[in-house]
């Protein structure tokens, strides 16, 4: 039995999702970030070390990392579903976009909800000018722009084909729908970019993304 160790509010929902998707039988263990910190309780690095979400357990196997994770079911599982034959030019597009997810376009998005924190979060009043100066500082010079050319090139890349990969729904979908659902929440994606907007839209329409959101409970990204 396939086992999500998942955390609220986390990436491993898209796990759910994928799990749903190819009607795969799974557990879902649950487990709270703290309120204060929104961090990962401790439990979870009884699962793996670094105590962080999605980690899946499956006949005495873990695996962690979401892209390392959706290639182990698919692989696993999929038998054809969700990937693109190997060998074409959609398979290669699959992998990029697999990989781009978080190795490139989660990192300005989280270090956006850092400096937002850095700018409202408790500190001496003395040091706050400073704070909000050096963070804004950074927001306006590095992450924003970033941020920006990340979505523009999503958008015109999904002016070659509705999904992703191709003409077919993938689960480079699915790894992708993190990465832009953040950036709708907090990084400035709204509908001066139709493209990812419609293609939002089609994958909160697809019946096993309601069904991972109905296993997985509520979902709100952090802003």
């Amino acid at each position: 039995m396939i086992v999500v160790h998942h955390l609220n509010n986390s990436r491993s929902q898209r796990v759910l999702w994928l799990l749903e998707e190819l009607g795969l039988p799974y557990e879902v263990k649950r487990y709270q970030r703290d309120p204060k910190t929104m961090l990962a309780p401790p439990e979870l690095r009884a699962v793996h070390p670094l105590g962080k979400s999605p980690v899946i357990t499956e006949d005495g196997v873990t695996v962690a990392e979401s892209g390392a994770i959706i290639e182990y079911l698919i692989e696993r599982h999929g038998a054809g579903r969700l990937a693109p034959p190997p060998g074409t030019p959609e398979r290669l597009r699959y992998t990029y976009w697999l990989h781009f997810a978080e190795g490139s376009a989660m990192s300005p998005l989280l270090m956006k909800l850092v400096f937002d924190r850095i700018e409202s979060g408790p500190m001496p009043f003395f040091a706050r000018p400073i704070a909000k100066a050096i963070a804004a500082r950074v927001k306006s010079s590095f992450i924003e722009p970033n941020i920006n050319a990340q979505l523009d090139y999503m958008e015109v890349e999904l002016g070659r084909a509705p999904w992703f990969a191709g003409a077919e729904f993938s689960a480079a979908d699915i790894q992708m729908s993190f990465v832009i659902e953040a950036a709708a929440a907090r990084g400035g994606l709204d509908a001066r970019r139709p493209r990812l907007m419609d293609w939002l839209t089609r994958i909160h329409a697809r019946p096993a993304y309601a069904r991972a959101i109905e296993k997985g409970g509520p979902y709100e990204l952090m802003r």
